[in-house]
């Protein structure tokens, strides 16, 4: 925390920070960090944007916006084999971007929260 304190006293005593009582203004930060960069949710999206950092993994995930799709439909698509796409499916999976589901002996993709995974990128940009 004594660091913390001397970074603020440094801070305060530039001419881009006047602020007239340090230990409030620290109190200020903090609270703003904690409403509006919780760590909580930082490690959430996190998690959300690394399985998302694979040019096949957001390929999978804009053609599952637009239609539930079998794995042999995205791996035509794709030009994957079963065993790699299986393996980005399950990333997706496990950071609730996409469910997979059994249908007989076909195992269909669709996006989890479709609503939720626009919220959180536009997907138009992609």
């Amino acid at each position: 925390m004594e660091d913390i304190k001397e970074r603020l006293k440094r801070l305060t005593e530039t001419e881009f920070c006047k602020a007239e009582a340090p230990e409030e203004y620290c109190k200020e930060l903090l609270e703003l960090a904690e409403t509006v960069a919780d760590i909580k949710t930082a490690k959430k999206h996190s998690k959300f944007f690394k399985a998302l950092a694979d040019e096949k993994r957001l390929r999978i995930v804009k053609l599952l916006v637009n239609k539930e799709m079998c794995i042999c439909e995205l791996m035509v698509c794709l030009g994957m084999t079963q065993p790699n796409l299986s393996h980005h499916i399950e990333i997706l999976e496990n950071v609730g971007i996409v469910r997979r589901k059994k249908k007989g002996k076909w195992a269909y993709c669709s996006i989890a929260d479709k609503d939720e995974i626009e919220r959180l990128m536009d997907l138009e940009l992609l």
